[in-house]
């Protein structure tokens, strides 16, 4: 769950992003940052331990920053989420950010889920089906999941449109459960 400090920090620096015009820009190097943070456990431990100095945190982080291409503004915003002691938080910012963005831009996030590979073609389409039926313009992520056994599965936002074999199959040994 996503908590309301998360929320304020996200705002503000969408707010700034927008008034730049650097939406997309900003998002990415908070992104960047933040699967940097999350792809080592120690690390994230380390900035979420209160034990340590702020000043060492702060140390640790500009090192980190050094090896990024960042831009002054989300350097400066790295650097104050430290200094109020949130940047354990910063995942979780970057999700809000994202929501804002998409809301702003009229994009949204779709996961399709798939037992085979499909063309080229049947993505396009597919796309350009939900592009018709959310009225944003679609961001498709496929990932190949054998244990569908067929079909797909569209996560669209919160909604979740389940065409796979596996769930027809298990509906109806439902269906056959409650008839017996």
């Amino acid at each position: 769950m996503i908590s309301n400090i998360s929320k304020r920090y996200a705002r503000a620096f969408f707010d700034i992003a927008a008034g730049e015009n650097k939406l997309e820009g900003y998002y990415n190097e908070l992104a960047q940052f933040s699967s940097f943070i999350n792809q080592d456990q120690n690390l994230r431990e380390f900035l979420a331990n209160p034990v340590f100095e702020q000043a060492i945190k702060k140390n640790v982080v500009e090192k980190l920053i050094s090896k990024l291409q960042l831009s002054a503004m989300t350097i400066n915003f790295l650097k104050l989420l430290v200094d109020k002691k949130r940047i354990e938080v910063l995942p979780d910012i970057t999700i809000c950010y994202r929501q804002m963005m998409d809301e702003e831009l009229k994009k949204v996030s779709v996961n399709l889920k798939t037992a085979f590979p499909l063309s080229a073609e049947m993505q396009a389409y597919i796309s350009s089906s939900l592009e018709k039926l959310t009225g944003r313009q679609v961001e498709m992520t496929v990932e190949k999941d054998p244990a569908l056994l067929g079909g797909i599965v569209i996560g669209v936002g919160d909604t979740l449109y389940d065409g796979s074999i596996k769930n027809q199959l298990n509906n109806m040994r439902n269906l056959l459960g409650e008839a017996r």
